[in-house]
């Protein structure tokens, strides 16, 4: 993660978040083999001009002991993402996880109708 100054604009931060995004999809949950992007789980990424990221983010359940687990893979994930010069992870409870939110390839790949 590296430091900037660049005043980034409205289409360059939306970019940004949609490789943010691209960089979850390879944080997989171990217990589902899925990753966390296709099962609903990251509910809001916020950008700031400093670099500043903060993903929001819910677990399939709220006693899930992979908090930490998956935690520490999204901050290795936004290593690949330069424009993020810190990244912080906020679990949100509200609104709940529910399979609805998954998508149409998580749902095939776990038998879910």
């Amino acid at each position: 993660m590296s430091e900037t100054n660049q005043a980034w604009s409205p289409e360059e931060i939306e970019s940004i978040k949609e490789r943010i995004l691209m960089a979850l999809e390879t944080v997989i949950d171990p217990e589902l083999g899925i990753d966390i992007v296709n099962l609903g789980l990251i509910y809001e990424i916020e950008f700031e001009q400093t670099g500043e990221t903060v993903i929001k983010m819910t677990l399939t359940t709220m006693g899930c002991p992979l908090a930490d687990i998956l935690t520490e893979q999204i901050h290795e994930a936004m290593k690949e993402v330069p424009e993020v010069t810190k990244a912080e992870v906020k679990l949100v409870w509200y609104p709940a996880w529910t399979t609805d939110k998954m998508s149409r390839y998580a749902r095939i790949a776990l038998g879910i109708r």
